[in-house]
């Protein structure tokens, strides 16, 4: 053996140092082997033997040699660990504590202990626990991987896991602040006007408890309004820097996930003392504003602080059946609401058709909502269309976010603002490419001013399919947060700030602080420092993916049986890569795969194009980007929580009556 011989390990070193290296990631495969992924172009085989001293994911430095015949990598040097902290699933072998990671391309059961603390007596077969690496076999001595179980999250067969173990993985909180003895409101300097008697209405959800804006319309004889948009007041109670503001600051949002929420705030804050039920008053900010029969936003924005008493407590569906059908069946306003609400939809009109022709309006797509067990098993999914009575709310927020990014632009050249830079710069050639193939009536200068982005996506909107806007938006630029004013691109607006939903965002606790002190003339209490846009674009990214996860969980619960049924589904491409293509399941939501070989097992006649976003069978273009088709699933991985399907349409194989030695040929390849 080379340890047992100095001589001998010291010739191996030797020629370990004379072979060349490479920097590349770890890729791993379901049946043992790997690859070794370097800068995207080149794969070098890891044999089964070697992949025991890294984890798919880890960032390696490898030396490369031939054995039998094949260029093959051995991992050497450890660059950057892929895996530190994780969620996994206790598994005992000969009664002795190991943890599986909960990740597809984990499958190697761990060695573990518990930390001091917790009793590994507590511990079950398939519980989930947070762990921690401890030992790499790349570092020091070390031959094996070990870890240490941190915290046990739930029993194995839990029907709230989904929930719990998502929560735990992008280290969120599951429960909402706790609750204080008593809320007083704070001296603020502020005159509060009495608006009680003026008929404000909320149209929300018909679950919803958080209620945050409220409204007041007036439909003027000229074809203007005048529009007063009051939201609610968290800021009149929580002083900036305590306890209560520093965890609101550190959750960031609150945190939809599909049959629950986890409050920013407590609940008796943002469900009850600032919610703005009907019939209680309660203290609100207000921005009023008049909009011309155009659409157009005046110049006299203004914001003031008030007491408001909501009179209608309406439903999206409500107001919407009114609307659209005339009536109702839970449903009839009196005089006074009816007023109230046919003046917010012309208003919304208005601003409609002017942002559909100067600014961008985005196409519908339908909400897809959960219902669940009392015992959080899964029942159905409901598919909610964004209708009239969504798109008034809508309009009369994004007029009030607009208005507040003028007013903090024009006081303080400073605010949280919500930014979009359009494409990016890197990517904007490859863009005009694909534009130029198109015969699209832009150039490359129009398309860096947002007067011509906008114009471009107004374009794309009236165009037969979506297959262009889909690949453009693969070279766009990310949506951020600034503390500057800049224009937001995707919206086709100069300046976006939002401050409707302070009870539920904290960078609206922030602009709501500067616009108190645009009321007051006084300095700001708060403004935003420079870790807040990274910070607030971490959290918006953290509880995004917690949504999916939760969300890609309950639709394998739910679809468990499709398989064996044979379901047929209708899906639309939303991404193609050299595998094959992901869809969205338009009935349902649902995220599937779709392998190549499902598609077509022979390599020789399929192709898949993830730059151009097609997919090609005997060189013609059968798949793109955008396209709807029927599928039915193939697989339900529970354990990775992933669907795999394949369309309903058969490519037969060619050439059915071909010589035997291009039959073999076809076989071989």
């Amino acid at each position: 053996m080379f340890q047992d011989n100095p001589l001998l390990a010291q010739l191996k070193k030797q020629i370990q140092e004379s072979l060349p290296k490479k920097e590349g990631q770890i890729k791993a495969t379901d049946r043992g082997f790997g690859f070794l992924e370097v800068d995207g172009k080149e794969s070098i085989f890891i044999p089964p033997n070697y992949m025991k001293k890294v984890m798919h994911g880890d960032r390696v430095i490898a030396v490369i040699r031939t054995e039998k015949e094949r260029e093959v990598a051995e991992p050497q040097e450890l660059v950057e660990q892929f895996m530190t902290r994780f969620i996994g699933r206790v598994k005992l072998i000969k009664d002795r504590l190991n943890v599986v990671p909960d990740h597809p391309q984990l499958k190697e059961a761990i060695k573990a202990r518990t930390v001091k603390g917790l009793n590994p007596e507590t511990l079950k077969e398939g519980d989930w626990v947070v762990a921690h690496l401890t030992r790499h076999p790349l570092v020091g001595d070390n031959k094996t991987f070990f870890c240490e179980i941190k915290e046990k999250i739930t029993d194995s067969e839990d029907k709230i896991a989904p929930w719990w173990v998502t929560l735990a993985r992008h280290d969120l909180p599951n429960a909402e602040p706790a609750p204080q003895e008593s809320w007083n409101m704070l001296d603020e300097g502020l005159t509060r006007e009495d608006l009680t008697e003026i008929p404000f209405i909320t149209i929300d959800g018909e679950s919803t408890k958080d209620m945050d804006d409220a409204i007041y319309t007036v439909a003027k004889e000229d074809g203007s309004f005048e529009i007063t948009i009051a939201i609610a007041d968290p800021t009149s109670y929580i002083e900036v820097g305590n306890e209560m503001d520093k965890e609101a600051r550190e959750r960031g949002f609150t945190i939809y996930l599909p049959g629950r929420n986890i409050p920013m705030l407590p609940r008796e804050l943002s469900d009850e003392l600032c919610s703005l039920m009907e019939n209680e008053k309660r203290p609100a900010l207000c921005c009023r504003v008049t909009v011309d029969k155009d659409g157009v936003i005046g110049d006299d924005i203004t914001f003031f602080a008030a007491w408001i008493r909501s009179q209608g407590r309406l439903n999206y569906d409500d107001v919407s059946d009114y609307l659209e059908n005339g009536s109702s069946a839970n449903w009839s306003p009196s005089a006074v609401i009816d007023e109230q609400v046919r003046a917010l939809q012309a208003f919304a009109n208005a601003r409609s058709e002017w942002r559909s022709k100067n600014a961008v309006v985005f196409p519908d797509r339908p909400d897809y909502r959960f219902e669940l067990s009392e015992d959080n098993d899964v029942i159905a999914i409901h598919t909610d269309p964004r209708r009239t009575a969504n798109r008034m709310i809508e309009e009369a927020m994004i007029t009030a976010n607009i208005c507040a990014g003028r007013m903090l632009q024009e006081k303080f050249g400073k605010g949280v603002y919500n930014t979009h830079a359009g494409f990016n710069p890197e990517k904007l050639d490859t863009a005009m490419d694909f534009l130029t193939n198109a015969e699209a009536p832009f150039d490359k200068e129009q398309l860096l001013t947002l007067e011509g982005f906008s114009a471009l996506r107004r374009w794309l909107n009236t165009l037969d399919t979506t297959y262009l806007d889909n690949r453009l938006r693969k070279f766009q630029a990310y949506s951020e947060v600034g503390n500057t004013p800049a224009p937001h691109f995707a919206m086709g607006l100069d300046v976006y700030a939002t401050w409707t939903s302070p009870i539920r965002k904290y960078g609206d606790m922030i602009n709501h602080r500067m616009l108190k002190a645009v009321i007051s003339g006084n300095e700001p209490t708060q403004t935003p420092d420079d870790n807040i846009g990274e910070e607030i674009a971490t959290h918006r990214r953290n509880h995004r993916m917690a949504e999916r996860d939760v969300a890609d969980w309950l639709y394998v619960r739910l679809l468990k049986d499709a398989v064996q049924e044979g379901t047929v589904f209708t899906a639309e491409v939303f991404d193609i890569n050299r595998a094959g293509m992901r869809v969205r399941l338009l009935e349902n939501g649902a995220s599937a795969f779709i392998p190549a070989p499902l598609i077509l097992d022979n390599k020789q006649r399929i192709e898949c194009n993830g730059d151009l976003g097609i997919i090609n069978i005997d060189k013609v273009r059968e798949f793109q980007l955008g396209d709807h088709f029927d599928i039915v699933l193939t697989e339900v991985r529970e354990t990775t929580r992933q669907l795999v399907a394949k369309p309903v349409k058969q490519f037969p194989e060619i050439n059915a009556q071909e010589p035997e030695e291009n039959q073999a040929e076809t076989e071989k390849a």
